[in-house]
């Protein structure tokens, strides 16, 4: 049992079903199984589902600890009370005991209230009095987005543990394979990049230069992200060469393969650095208006990639830059990305070989014992 595992009091008797309603935006969702995974440290034989988006849905996929998840799509800008009906009714049939209800929004705890699951526990907000019944209050002194949300996990006023659990996504191998195989990506080291973000600030400049860096030094370079990217795709291709080769598409899973089958992957603030992280590729996030301190993945990032020399309005936060002429992210020159990628690829190498050999030491010892 971990130190975290011990400061938890767990319940192996109950049984019941737990529905989590999460933050749906893709790094969110990605830390909110975090969530999950201290709901199974508390409650090992309670099975716990997600609400989701289809855009999130593939994720679930790769989710350990969680039975399944429930594909609702609401619409953002009105409250659609018959989807919301059709949704409790859905909820019902599950037989849920909790419900945990990470927005602080009125809408995202009224189909849990129409389905009578018996405790819905939630931050007070948006006078949500009487679709909640388990209320939370000193939200505003939790320091990070992650302990907002997994103190919720824990018992009321219960301490928050030295460290949480990490998100996790596992992908098989052999779906790796079959990926690479089919979009004929032969078996190199290769480099994802990661150039979109919600918010134009914390998007980086130089991938193309970047790209074409890596391409010289014998990568192969990916760009990853959605349909939204295909322009910012199309930029990196032109500077960096044909041979950069454009993944972006509709698709999230595409994205998730990506990311697994990639050595390292560089990447804005932004939900394609979650995903990578919690699949255990070596990461580089490159923050300008953001604070890697509220940010950056619970995982740890391969290298925290920050300008050399603070800038006075750093982190603003802001979706668009409007001081400084965006030096947060310009000071940050290609050569130093590109030769930082290099080095995380070389040291991954290294620690393979390292594993490699101490399993074969191990085997032979085992064999002579």
């Amino acid at each position: 049992m971990n130190s975290n595992s011990a400061m938890i009091e767990v319940d192996a008797a109950e049984t019941s079903p737990i529905l989590i309603i999460p933050y749906m935006w893709i790094g969110d969702f990605v830390r909110g199984h975090t969530v999950v995974r201290v709901l199974k440290e508390r409650w090992p034989n309670r099975p716990v589902d997600l609400l989701v988006t289809s855009l999130c849905a593939p994720l679930v996929d790769y989710m350990p600890g969680v039975r399944s998840g429930i594909v609702w799509d609401l619409p953002r800008s009105r409250l659609a009370l018959a989807r919301q009906w059709q949704l409790a009714s859905l909820l019902r049939e599950r037989h849920y005991r909790t419900a945990l209800v990470m927005p602080r929004t009125w809408k995202s705890a009224l189909a849990p209230a129409l389905a009578a699951i018996p405790e819905r526990v939630g931050f007070v907000g948006e006078f949500r009095f009487g679709l909640l019944n388990r209320w939370r209050w000193g939200e505003k002194a939790l320091p990070r987005f992650i302990d907002k949300n997994a103190a919720l996990a824990l018992s009321d006023r219960a301490p928050l543990p030295p460290e949480w659990p990490v998100p996790q996504l596992r992908v098989p191998p052999e779906e790796v394979a079959r990926w690479r195989e089919a979009n004929g990506l032969g078996s190199r080291p290769a480099v994802a990049l990661a150039p979109g973000s919600v918010g134009a600030a914390k998007r980086w400049p130089y991938y193309g230069e970047a790209a074409r860096l890596l391409l010289a030094a014998g990568l192969d370079v990916w760009v990853v992200g959605g349909p939204g990217e295909k322009a910012l795709a199309a930029e990196i291709i032109a500077t960096g060469g044909p041979a950069v080769r454009d993944l972006t598409g509709t698709d999230l899973r595409n994205g998730i393969l990506a990311m697994a089958a990639a050595g390292v992957a560089i990447s804005n603030d932004s939900g394609l650095m979650h995903i990578a992280a919690a699949l255990g590729t070596p990461t580089m996030g490159i923050f300008g208006p953001t604070s890697p301190y509220h940010w950056a993945p619970l995982n740890g990032l391969a290298a925290t990639v920050q300008t050399r020399t603070p800038v006075a309005c750093q982190p603003c936060h802001r979706p668009v830059c409007r001081m400084n002429d965006h030096r947060c992210m310009r000071d940050i020159p290609a050569t130093d990305v590109a030769a930082i990628a290099q080095r995380v690829l070389a040291d991954a190498a290294a620690r393979a070989t390292h594993e490699l050999a101490s399993a074969a030491d191990r085997g032979e010892d085992h064999r002579g014992s």
